[in-house]
C-alpha cells in the first residue's frame, strides 16, 4: 500500500495553505484550538488494509472514496497539530474476534508517545469483551470506538452486556457508528441503539456521523437520552449531501442540542480537505456560539480536556 499515492492537495504547499485557512477559521471563533473526537490512527498493516478497502470501493463503502491524507503516520500527526487540533483520537475497530486486545495495546502505546492523542480503545462481541474493556480502562482509555457496520454484531449481544455496563459506570464515551450510511448493516439504525440505551441508560454514547442517514431518528434518541451526544463526522459536506442530505427542517433541533454535538472528521480517511468539513459546519448558519461549542467546548467538557 503506497504512501507515495498522496493526492495533489496533500502536497506540502497545499497543506501549509490549508493550515492557514484552519487558523483563520479558529481566529474568527476566538478558539485557540479544536478537539476532534473522530480521527483514525492504526497499526500500519491495518491502515493499509483499510485504505485498500476504500480504494476498491468495497461493499460497505459503495462509491469511489479517495483518501486525501495518505501520508506517513508522523506527518499525519503533524498535520493535525498544524491545524490547531489540540486533542484527537486513534479510533480503531475490529472486524473479527481476537483483534480488540492487540489493537488496544497498540493504541495505548500510540497515546503514550503522542500526548495530544486521547487514549482510545475498542471491543468486539466475543467472550473476552468484558476483560478487554476492563483492561483498556485500567490502561487509561478515555474514549472507545464501536463500529456496528464493520463489526456486524448486535449491540445487545449477551457477550457485550458486562462490557457496556463497565463503560456506563465509568462514564467513558463510546463513539459508535450506528447509522445506516453509507451502506446499511445488519445491526445499524436507531432501533438497536434504542434497545441498548434502555438497558444501559447512563451509557455515554457518541453517535457518529450525526447518525446518517437516519438523522432525525437519532435526534429523537438524543432528545430522549441526556447522555447521548452526536459527532459531525462528514456531515453537511458535499460528499455526504449527495447520498444522505441532512434535512434542513431538522437544523433547529440540532441547534437546540448544541451542547451535545461534537466535532468529528474521519481524518485521514476523507475525500476532501479537513478545512472543508469546518466550512460545511459554518455554512449550516447555526452561528458562532454553536460552532465554538461544537469545535471545542462540548468535547472539552465531556472529556475533561
Amino acid at each position: 500500500m503506497g504512501e507515495a499515492h498522496a493526492p495533489s492537495d496533500a502536497t506540502e504547499p497545499a497543506l501549509a495553505a490549508e493550515a492557514a485557512e484552519v487558523a483563520a477559521f479558529r481566529e474568527e471563533l476566538g478558539l485557540d484550538g479544536l478537539i476532534d473526537i473522530h480521527t483514525h490512527f492504526m497499526p500500519q498493516r491495518v491502515l493499509a488494509k483499510v485504505w485498500a478497502y476504500f480504494d476498491a470501493a468495497g461493499p460497505m463503502i459503495g462509491r469511489e472514496w479517495p483518501i486525501t491524507y495518505r501520508l506517513p503516520e508522523p506527518r499525519r500527526v503533524d498535520i493535525l497539530r498544524s491545524f490547531g487540533v489540540r486533542a484527537f483520537t486513534s479510533l480503531l475497530y475490529p472486524h473479527r474476534p481476537d483483534m480488540a486486545r492487540w489493537l488496544n495495546d497498540w493504541a495505548a502505546e500510540f497515546a503514550a508517545r503522542t500526548p495530544d492523542c486521547l487514549h482510545s480503545a475498542t471491543f468486539y462481541a466475543e467472550p473476552s469483551a468484558e476483560d478487554d474493556v476492563r483492561r483498556a480502562l485500567e490502561q487509561g482509555a478515555r474514549v472507545f470506538k464501536c463500529h456496528l457496520q464493520v463489526g456486524r454484531f448486535d449491540p445487545l449481544d449477551p457477550q457485550l452486556d458486562a462490557a457496556w455496563g463497565l463503560l456506563a459506570e465509568a462514564g467513558v464515551p463510546v463513539v459508535t457508528h450506528c447509522g445506516s450510511g453509507p451502506v446499511p448493516g445488519a445491526h445499524t439504525g436507531p432501533a438497536p441503539v434504542e434497545r441498548l440505551l434502555a438497558r444501559h441508560p447512563r451509557l455515554a454514547l457518541v453517535v457518529a456521523h450525526l447518525g446518517a442517514p437516519e438523522y432525525e431518528e437519532f435526534l429523537d434518541l438524543a432528545e430522549r437520552h441526556p447522555h447521548v451526544t452526536l459527532d459531525t463526522t462528514m456531515a453537511f459536506t458535499p460528499f455526504t449531501e449527495e447520498w444522505g442530505p441532512f434535512p434542513r427542517r431538522a437544523l433547529p433541533r440540532l441547534e437546540q442540542l448544541g451542547d451535545r454535538v461534537l466535532l468529528g472528521t474521519d481524518f485521514p480517511n476523507i475525500p476532501y480537505r479537513y478545512v472543508d468539513a469546518l466550512y460545511a459546519l459554518r455554512d449550516t448558519g447555526l452561528g458562532e456560539d454553536w460552532l465554538r461549542a461544537v469545535c471545542h467546548h462540548n468535547a472539552a467538557r465531556l472529556l475533561g480536556s
